[in-house]
């Protein structure tokens, strides 16, 4: 394994998809990285390591795994990657084990999170995109498909934690608009995210569909106009054209991904569509403008949720 020296103690906490590719590079470049996660991710991690089946290798991975917050003492830099909705509980119970000077980095979906880790523990939290499509087949196993970049806030402090991700093979763009960058996530995801749990469809395939790429599209307008009346910057999107076409551009480009909703309700778990669509539609409420595509898509995924939150406790 290679030396751990010159990085820094790494926790992944909420150790899944994400968590485990990003965690599971750095390990493998030589970080010492303990990850926290649930107990048949972290039963299967101990028998057999991180099990990572990447576009990069395929091999087991060392790391440390544990159910407890506690392990993560002593870590000095945090990957977030919790369920929004469990993010303040989350981060509450963390920060009392974390180094004096420990930076969360929130690898989340949704445009709220790293403020809501600042207000509740008031330790450094970072917000950052994230651009990877991985699942966990099986516990313990990471399955990547496509891409696997960040991008985070550009600061003397960020541009440490960029070189180290660099030297993980994690590209890593720095930003002086983050908060555009994340509204820009979080445009793909309204776009494809509940479509593919609703259908339990690939993003390739909706891309293909004519019908589906309708929804999208209306899905897009409204972002468009609730983003351009709460004044956010979308980096390189001027219209609802240039947003459809992103939207497009990473459906291609992870063709065989589905999304994260989808996954969640497959496995009877609460999904992250409140900060998704729900967003939105709550903060179209806001601004007096509608926003009733995302409404729907939001109300459905919620129907869906509780559908298969029962079916999975039968």
């Amino acid at each position: 394994m290679p030396e751990e020296k010159n990085w820094p103690r790494i926790a992944v906490v909420g150790a899944g998809a994400v968590g485990g590719y990003f965690g599971g590079m750095l390990a493998n470049a030589g970080a010492h990285v303990t990850m926290i996660g649930r107990k048949h991710f972290v039963d299967a991690v101990r028998r057999s390591g991180l099990f990572h089946d990447s576009l990069h290798f395929r091999k087991h991975v060392p790391v440390h795994a544990s159910t407890e917050m506690s392990a993560a003492h002593g870590a000095e830099l945090v990957l977030f990657c919790v369920k929004t909705v469990d993010t303040v509980t989350a981060a509450k119970s963390l920060s009392p084990f974390l180094a004096s000077d420990a930076t969360f980095l929130c690898l989340q979906n949704g445009v709220e999170n790293a403020e809501q880790v600042r207000s509740a523990t008031g330790i450094e939290a970072l917000a950052a995109v994230v651009y990877v499509a991985a699942s966990v087949p099986q516990p313990g196993q990471i399955k990547h498909v496509g891409r696997g970049d960040l991008v985070l806030p550009e600061s003397p402090g960020t541009r440490a934690i960029a070189e180290m991700f660099e030297r993980a093979s994690i590209p890593c763009r720095l930003t002086d608009n983050i908060d555009g960058e994340l509204w820009a996530k979080l445009l793909w995801n309204c776009a494809l995210n509940a479509i593919s749990a609703l259908g339990q469809a690939r993003y390739g395939e909706i891309a293909a569909g004519a019908d589906a790429r309708r929804i999208m599209q209306t899905v897009v307008n409204e972002f468009w106009n609730v983003s351009q009346r709460a004044g956010v910057v979308l980096p390189n999107i001027a219209s609802p054209t240039d947003g459809m076409a992103g939207v497009m551009q990473i459906a291609n480009q992870m063709s065989e991904a589905r999304s994260s909703t989808a996954q969640d309700i497959q496995r009877g778990r609460r999904t992250e569509i409140d900060a998704l669509n729900g967003y939105i539609a709550r903060r179209a409420d806001e601004l007096g403008i509608n926003a009733p595509v995302n409404h729907s898509l939001f109300t459905l995924v919620k129907l869906l949720e509780a559908h298969s939150a029962n079916s999975s406790r039968k």
